[in-house]
């Protein structure tokens, strides 16, 4: 049961991951758009930006959650170990991250996000630094 769960959660990770991969990427573009006045793109990335986050980011990242706290309440002794606080840690911060992404989906929705192209090429880079500390943390199991 655990390697079927482990399985699993490592497909909605990837799944998460890739949808916190593009829909930043999706805003730099809507940025741009912006920035040129480009109505008809404008209107495309906020349909596009609104099922990525409702359709695919929302449900993986519930997968993840459901299916981590799972494998936690198999392997409970996990939760005693330095590397799982990290990991949780930034789980949590993960969490907050596509929650920060609502907030712009909505602003962009509303023509309020004033944030530059630029801007969202560096927040596009947050969650690789997580998914390799994640990813060292999973493996190595360091402390």
């Amino acid at each position: 049961m655990y390697l079927w769960l482990k399985a699993l959660h490592i497909v909605a990770v990837i799944t998460w991951f890739a949808a916190m991969f593009y829909l930043p990427r999706l805003f730099v573009y809507h940025a741009m758009a912006r920035e040129k006045g480009e109505q008809q793109a404008i209107d495309y990335f906020t349909v596009m930006e609104r099922k990525l986050y409702r359709g695919i980011m929302t449900p993986s990242m519930i997968a993840v959650l459901g299916l981590g706290a799972w494998m936690l309440y198999l392997m409970p002794h996990w939760l005693g170990m330095g590397w799982m606080h990290v990991k949780l840690l930034l789980v949590v911060l993960l969490v907050i991250y596509h929650h920060v992404c609502l907030v712009y989906l909505k602003q962009f929705a509303a023509g309020r996000c004033h944030r530059s192209h630029v801007f969202f090429r560096w927040f596009n880079e947050l969650p690789v630094i997580a998914l390799l500390v994640i990813v060292i943390l999973a493996v190595l199991k360091p402390f």
